[in-house]
């Protein structure tokens, strides 16, 4: 199995994994080469990084099961830019790659897909949540995740939690603001008091948004939308101005081991979506060999986004062995037969609607705690009790 790296250089496991072939499968397997435009620099490379590694334990683990066929991995740094993932999907389409697993950030995704659609390519991604996105209809377009789990996720914490009001902290970006409009309008059905506050994805400092919900708001819980460079920024004004608040809560890129890691003084007790705990603890045999590879691949523990990866090119690897089987692969076959996926995951079920969207996704919610990850909703897959009332501060 060969992962080739193109872009930026990136450090670490990603430039070691790009120089050295690692082949699980008969030497007579047939190559096939499969596409990822990513950001691994810029302000969405931690996602993108972590996203990569998923991708790559997926590989690893088609290669060393199906003797007939090989993936091999090209990947493009798009640098968290929409013209230069357009660009890499192009470059991508003209090396060969027969589909793409790829993706994160809608204002990234939308345009690289429509750039997929262009070249007849499949585009399967974790990393577009705009509903936008599936309303354009494109045939080989494939998400397993969405805006309508989240928002089932972040409502269902919220009634646990029993607030009765709370400061909607979210990005002007297409995502953000399409989750949060629908959670301002559940929240309120449900009798809390939501106020908004909208901000510019460029604006880095974010105290006079916080010293309003202190000030004036005075809700009893702040909830975040946005990306990780958000949640920093808003943490850190929280830390500082100490509004009376009984919890914060996120959503996407929040609760993950690399937030845990690099921001250990700003996540404790901080709410956010988390499909598994940490330390992770797998307990069907898909789980445990997917967490045995990571750690033998990257010597270290996945999050949610590697599992996103893991899943997504699951999907699409099986999608593609079956469509070269049928000698379909050139006619549309890979999304004839994606669209056919009915299936359990690491992520639960994934079962795709006629606009490529997985119509089965509900995530779970996890919190910080003392440096690891608790999954604390819903209560029937939760790994620990919640810290609430709990703030960093």
């Amino acid at each position: 199995m060969k992962f080739i790296l193109k872009g930026a250089l990136v450090k670490g496991s990603f430039a070691l994994l790009s120089c050295v072939a690692l082949s699980n499968a008969a030497t007579a397997a047939e190559e096939i080469l499969v596409g990822t435009e990513l950001p691994l620099t810029g302000p969405n490379a931690r996602a993108g990084k972590s996203e990569l590694e998923g991708i790559m334990a997926a590989a690893d683990q088609f290669n060393a099961k199906n003797g007939k066929y090989k993936i091999k991995i090209i990947s493009i740094d798009n640098e968290t830019q929409p013209a230069k993932a357009v660009a890499a999907v192009e470059k991508l389409a003209s090396q060969q790659v027969v589909a793409l697993t790829s993706g994160y950030g809608s204002n990234l995704v939308g345009p690289a897909s429509v750039a997929a659609e262009k070249a007849g390519l499949v585009y399967i991604t974790s990393g577009g949540t705009d509903e936008g996105l599936t309303g354009r209809g494109l045939k080989n377009f494939f998400r397993i995740n969405n805006t309508p789990g989240y928002e089932k996720a972040m409502a269902g914490l919220f009634g646990v939690l029993n607030v009765k009001s709370v400061s909607l902290i979210s990005s002007t970006k297409e995502a953000p603001t399409d989750l949060a409009k629908k959670m301002q309008a559940r929240l309120t059905t449900a009798g809390v008091k939501v106020v908004m506050h909208p901000f510019d994805p460029a604006i880095t400092d974010f105290k006079p948004i916080i010293n309003k919900v202190k000030l004036q708001d005075k809700s009893e819980a702040i909830a975040m939308i946005g990306y990780e460079n958000d949640y920093v920024g808003i943490l850190r004004a929280a830390k500082v101005l100490k509004p009376d608040v009984k919890a914060m809560v996120g959503i996407w890129s929040l609760a993950t081991v690399k937030m845990a890691q690099d921001f250990p003084d700003l996540m404790p007790n901080v709410f956010g979506m988390a499909l598994l705990p940490y330390p992770t603890a797998f307990k069907t045999p898909e789980g445990v060999a997917f967490g045995t590879a990571y750690k033998r691949l990257f010597n270290a523990e996945p999050d949610y986004l590697g599992q996103f990866g893991y899943v997504q090119s699951q999907l699409l690897f099986d999608a593609i062995a079956r469509a070269a089987d049928k000698g379909t692969m050139k006619t549309g076959g890979i999304a004839e037969e994606l669209r056919k996926s009915d299936r359990e995951t690491l992520i639960g079920r994934v079962r795709f609607n006629d606009k490529g969207d997985n119509v089965a996704f509900l995530p779970s919610m996890g919190q910080h705690n003392n440096g690891k990850i608790v999954v604390v909703w819903p209560k029937e897959m939760a790994t620990g009790p919640m810290v609430f009332p709990g703030v960093p501060w």
